[in-house]
C-alpha cells in the first residue's frame, strides 16, 4: 500500500516536472536584452538553460531529503526490534 502511495507521489512530481511547456524563467535584465533581438531562438534557448538549471537544486534536496527519511525510518525499525 505505502509503495503505490510513493508511486502516485512521484509520478505527479515527474508530471509536474516536466509537463510544464511554456515557462519563463529569465530575470529582468535577460528579458529586456533578448526581446531586443529579432530572433526568438536565442531567448528560447536561454529559457530551455535556466529552467535545466533550476531542476538540479530540487533534485539534490529531494535526494538529500530521501536519505534523511531513509535513515529516520531504519533507526524506528532497529528500535522496534
Amino acid at each position: 500500500m505505502k509503495s503505490k502511495n510513493y508511486l502516485t507521489i512521484l509520478i505527479f512530481l515527474l508530471i509536474i516536472c516536466f509537463g510544464i511547456e511554456d515557462l519563463n524563467a529569465q530575470c529582468a535584465m535577460c528579458r529586456a536584452v533578448l526581446e531586443n533581438n529579432a530572433d526568438n531562438s536565442t531567448a528560447e534557448g536561454i529559457n530551455d538553460g535556466i529552467v535545466y538549471l533550476m531542476i538540479f537544486p530540487y533534485l539534490l534536496m529531494g535526494g538529500l531529503g530521501y536519505i534523511i527519511y531513509r535513515t529516520h525510518r531504519k533507526q524506528k525499525q532497529q528500535k522496534q526490534a
